[in-house]
């Protein structure tokens, strides 16, 4: 048993009167519990569960979130839990003031308790609203010329752009009434990325988490924003624009057994198809043209291609797969077939 979280139970019961338990990972770590008593992983705000006539509100300590539970489930429980976790941060977290921008930082890293949080939301004023987060990747000598551009651009004063690390910056995007004269978070990434671009000529890729209803779920964004670079990596996805909910059918098939995808692939693949997926050339043509939504216009512009060679190689890509990519269902399933490939790899 972890000899501070004992005491914590002590000086709560000392200075209060109240028996607390504390559990991780929902098993009892301190404090008295009953009979094969477990508790929830994690919440996220005080828990009144009236099934089980106790209160669950979180603690956390040296980087771990604990769940803590008092007996009933009635407002003056809710006063009791919101008190207690006042007193735990107290308690554990001795800490210098944060800045605002390490307050952000810690925000995404999701290492700040729903106390801290509160606190600090409120002295920087952070809106109650949605909102999501996005993250850029550039060179390192480009960093600090993209994040004033950022700082430029950005349609509300409420967003926040902060340095990650040498090469990423990160943009936390509130959803406000400005906001809504771009039909989607993506749309508002291109937007971006092309002012980026005429600006500084900068080769910047930028990854999107989705929303979030606040900032106290917005560890979620950022989490999702990094699995989308990891993702199109993990593809080798083409274009500069990367958003998580785009990837979330590879995610999918990432918790899926090699064996099932192996299954998948060979039900999907047609005989000859093999030379149309072994051929750099032909796959580069075929992204292209899924990047630029079916466009044969713009993909011939993009590649350098005459329009006719364009459509040669289009017509080969339906004779040997049996997928014709200038219909949308096919198009989706030759994606899915490249997925597979690089996954099965």
């Amino acid at each position: 048993m972890d000899k501070e979280l004992l005491f914590f139970v002590n000086e709560v019961f000392a200075k209060t009167g109240i028996k607390i338990a504390i559990f991780y990972k929902g098993l009892p770590v301190a404090g008295e519990t009953v009979s094969n008593e477990t508790a929830l992983d994690k919440v996220s705000d005080i828990v009144l569960d009236k099934e089980n006539n106790r209160t669950l509100f979180s603690v956390k300590n040296k980087n771990k979130e604990y769940v803590c539970r008092i007996n009933g489930a009635t407002t003056t429980e809710r006063n009791f839990a919101f008190f207690i976790s006042e007193l735990a941060e107290n308690y554990f977290f001795k800490e210098a003031e944060l800045s605002m921008e390490d307050f952000y930082k810690e925000v995404l890293l999701g290492e700040l308790s729903y106390s801290q949080l509160r606190k600090y939301a409120s002295k920087y004023s952070v809106p109650d609203m949605e909102c999501f987060v996005m993250i850029l990747n550039l060179p390192s000598k480009d960093l600090l010329d993209v994040k004033t551009i950022l700082e430029e651009y950005t349609s509300s004063s409420l967003d926040y752009s902060l340095k990650l690390n040498e090469t990423q910056c990160a943009l936390i995007k509130f959803v406000d009434e400005e906001s809504y004269e771009y039909q989607s978070s993506t749309e508002y990434a291109e937007f971006l990325l092309r002012s980026i671009q005429e600006e500084t000529g900068v080769d910047v890729k930028i990854y999107i988490g989705g929303s979030v209803k606040s900032i106290y779920d917005l560890s979620s964004s950022y989490l999702q924003a990094t699995s989308a670079i990891s993702l199109s990596n993990a593809i080798n996805a083409k274009g500069n624009v990367h958003s998580f909910k785009e990837y979330l059918l590879i995610r999918i098939l990432e918790d899926m057994p090699r064996y099932r995808l192996s299954e998948y692939l060979d039900t999907l693949m047609e005989i000859n198809a093999g030379e149309i997926f072994s051929d750099e050339e032909m796959i580069n043509t075929a992204e292209e043209f899924l990047e630029n939504n079916l466009n044969v216009s713009e993909t011939s512009r993009k590649l350098y291609l005459h329009r006719n060679t364009l459509m040669y190689r289009l017509d080969k890509i339906e004779k040997l797969t049996g997928l014709n990519l200038r219909k949308f269902s096919d198009a989706v399933t030759f994606r899915l077939i490249t997925a597979l490939i690089k996954l099965v790899k």
